[in-house]
């Protein structure tokens, strides 16, 4: 997320599919040139539509604010609010809204400005419309990209946010705590926020958040409750995994979105780091008995070039937290018996695949053998 920055034109469109940091920074700004221009006349006009009847009348009601001079004189904010139909919207592809927004653009190219402020909010913008590159062209265009799991720099992002956000009510976190927070809440500046609010309210006068804090009252998503089910196959606690094997098979009844499929490759992925851990420490990069902040120096010590490229392969793509996590929990295997629970585990794979048996029996099977270790290895006419 860019931080704001200071704003020298009279207009401005702040855009972007993270609804709560294009609010927040719209909102900082327009209070801002509110309090610049002092007076009672600014405006604020909710582009928030259903239709094209809607947003035609928005567009109408942000032409009479432009053409009004103030009433006391002095100087004019106006906000276009929440606008939903400048990008691929149902309202935005009706003809008569693609032409009141290209008379719009060129009325904005001759209007003078003088003690006049416009701030337009939207979700989707269309950057080929004339309207969108009128504005880029005469005032200035702030864009907040939602975070993702698969953005290499969210999590560092995520943790300036906290700290800022725990900064702003006298407040500090330990490293572990601050990783906890933000594995617990995932790429969500919102949610993060919200939790930072209520873990701040926990701890009471309390100056410092712990991790028994965190767990305490920080809500754990569903990308956070997956990871559990991997922390019981980590721990070798098989009436652990077991139960929270059950938990999940039964959530996946009231989550469409939700597989065994997807349960197996999320214990994929836990494996798959308990071996990078064993082959990491085997060279000296990590140790396995450091507190997190200087697992994370450890990690940034690594050298980058001896990495395969591809993600699936790269522990330093993956969350330090999550590979911190997984340091004890990589000794309680040995390195044959972790390429021993790959193969059954893409054994399995193909079993959820290309066989009739039923998954959850299939998932259980499997796990037993993991955490139970010794057998045979997987037949190799059951690996193809």
């Amino acid at each position: 997320m860019p931080a704001p920055a200071a704003v020298s034109t009279p207009l401005v469109l702040i855009h972007g599919d993270d609804d709560f940091a294009v609010k927040q920074r719209a909102r900082q700004l327009y209070q801002q040139w509110s309090a610049e221009l002092g007076g009672m006349d600014h405006e604020i006009i909710d582009a928030q539509v259903g239709n094209s009847g809607e947003a035609l009348k928005s567009l109408n009601r942000l032409r009479e604010a432009l053409n009004t001079l103030p009433f006391f004189g002095g100087g004019k904010a106006i906000w276009l609010q929440n606008c939903n139909f400048l990008g691929d919207e149902r309202a935005a592809s009706a003809a008569a809204v693609t032409e009141s927004l290209a008379d719009l653009a060129q009325e904005l190219k001759a209007f003078p400005w003088q003690n006049v402020r416009l701030l337009i909010s939207a979700g989707k913008v269309d950057k080929r419309k004339t309207f969108y590159k009128t504005l880029e062209k005469l005032g200035k265009v702030e864009a907040f990209a939602a975070w993702s799991v698969d953005d290499k720099n969210w999590i560092g992002e995520a943790e300036t946010l906290v700290l800022k956000a725990l900064k702003s009510r006298g407040k500090e976190i330990s490293d572990e705590a601050l990783a906890e927070l933000i594995e617990s809440v995932g790429p969500n500046s919102r949610e993060l926020t919200n939790e930072v609010e209520k873990a701040s309210l926990y701890v009471g006068d309390r100056k410092q958040i712990n991790p028994a804090d965190v767990a305490a009252v920080v809500t754990r998503n569903k990308q956070a409750r997956a990871f559990a089910l991997g922390d019981a196959l980590g721990d070798r606690d098989l009436p652990r995994l077991l139960r929270t094997l059950d938990e999940e098979l039964w959530s996946m009844k009231f989550d469409s979105q939700k597989s065994e499929i997807g349960l197996l490759y999320g214990l994929i992925t836990k494996v798959r780091a308990m071996l990078f851990l064993k082959e990491m420490m085997r060279e000296g990069w990590v140790k396995a008995d450091v507190d997190y902040s200087r697992f994370k120096g450890q990690l940034e010590r690594v050298p980058a070039a001896q990495l395969p490229e591809d993600k699936r392969f790269n522990p330093l793509s993956m969350n330090p937290y999550v590979l911190y996590k997984a340091l004890p929990q990589a000794k309680r295997y040995s390195t044959e018996e972790l390429i021993r629970a790959m193969e059954l585990l893409l054994h399995c794979n193909r079993q959820l695949i290309f066989s009739n048996l039923d998954e959850s029996l299939v998932l259980q099977q499997t796990l037993v053998q993991i955490v139970r270790g010794g057998g045979e290895a997987v037949p190799a006419s059951a690996r193809r």
